[in-house]
């Protein structure tokens, strides 16, 4: 420009000089001039048209540079994640069915118990009492009647003799029975095999029917119960993958829902499921917290990280692809349908092909249509 804006001014220097040696007049110098204007004008344009063919044909040129990833098909899972508590299948406080003073405790904290076995007696000596005075009285009744029987086998005696021995017996057999029954309620013993995990009582101590005496657990099989909002009803069914953890022993254990609550409870519109779990350890105590993430979607698909995926001013969701061409990559806008989205990754529905270039870093820093180059 400096060189065409120089010719011009040396050509209407000269032309001035012939002008002053011709005796131009005013009128000739200005239509000189609007020519010389002309010819600059269309000098510039010609050079305007020169720059743009270099600049595209200039291979040192400033692009901008970006990362990729290639997007892949893979194995995607989204979870549910809730809480939930560890429920013993068999854990239970004891309470006795009469009152009484306590007299014996057998068991200590701890220790493993069968079945029926006794745990604690209340005082049960007037019992004892009563039942031996009606034992001595039973084997006399038992006596007199079998020698009424005998009698009455042989055709001697009255009927009656021998009904009144009969029954004075079974009435004595009755009470027993009923005294055995009284002197059973004043134990308590294990409904089932178990630890001992807590006891309340002490000796001499009163037992009460409204206070517990015994608290006995059975840990061998557990199951884990949580609260899910109705709105993943139908994605959670019997036999749904769920993987459990355990914060405080940071255990994890993989299984299934074993059940799904038909109810939902109008306080906080949710159902209760249960996983069923086995604790041959004894590692899962009762209401032990439980992490729960629940598998309710798991596909094949394309993967992309969530961050690579825009949005336009329609809402619409679109990432940033790259086609190779002869001096870079050209940047396209790609549209695309999200299906879910969990742990900072996305499924794609619709839009991705398998291997496609996305832009990663950059991805904020360019255009569609743009040409860029790779980053190394």
């Amino acid at each position: 420009m400096k060189k065409i804006y120089a010719y011009a001014t040396l050509v209407l220097v000269s032309s001035c000089g012939k002008t002053a040696k011709q005796s131009e007049n005013l009128l000739e110098l200005n239509s000189k001039k609007e020519v010389l204007i002309e010819q600059i004008d269309s000098l510039s344009q010609v050079l305007n048209l020169v720059e743009l063919n270099i600049s595209k044909l200039d291979t040192n040129k400033r692009l901008t540079a970006v990362n990729t990833i290639k997007a892949q098909r893979k194995l995607f899972q989204h979870f549910i994640e809730v809480q939930g508590t560890v429920e013993a299948e068999q854990s239970v406080e004891l309470y006795p069915e009469s009152s009484g003073s306590i007299t014996n405790i057998f068991v200590e904290e701890g220790q493993s118990v069968y079945k029926g076995q006794t745990l604690i007696q209340i005082d049960n000596s007037i019992l004892k009492t009563n039942m031996a005075e009606l034992q001595t009285q039973l084997e006399l009744a038992s006596t007199t009647y079998e020698r009424q029987e005998r009698l009455w086998d042989q055709n001697i005696g009255s009927e009656i003799q021998f009904l009144q021995s009969k029954a004075k017996k079974e009435g004595l057999e009755n009470s027993i029975e009923s005294l055995k029954a009284q002197a059973k309620k004043l134990e308590i013993s294990a409904p089932f095999s178990g630890t001992v995990d807590e006891v309340f009582s002490k000796i001499g101590g009163l037992a009460n029917p409204m206070a517990p005496a015994i608290r006995l657990v059975n840990l061998k099989q557990v199951h884990v119960e949580s609260e899910v909002t109705e709105t993943y009803l139908k994605y959670i069914k019997k036999g749904t993958e769920v993987e459990l953890f355990f914060p405080t022993i940071g255990k994890n254990i993989s299984t299934k829902v074993s059940q799904v609550g038909n109810y939902i409870n109008p306080n906080n519109r949710s159902f209760k499921i249960r996983i069923n779990v086995d604790n041959p350890k004894n590692e899962l105590k009762a209401n032990l917290l439980a992490d729960l993430k629940i598998n309710d979607f798991k596909q094949n698909g394309i993967v992309i990280p969530t961050k690579l995926i825009q949005k336009d001013r329609k809402g619409d969701s679109y990432v940033y692809t790259l086609k190779k061409e002869k001096e870079g990559y050209l940047v396209e806008k790609t549209y695309i349908v999200e299906k879910m989205t969990y742990s900072n990754e996305t499924f794609i529905a619709d839009g991705l092909l398998e291997e496609a270039l996305i832009v990663d870093k950059g991805a904020r820093l360019i255009k569609a249509n743009e040409t860029v180059i790779l980053a190394e």
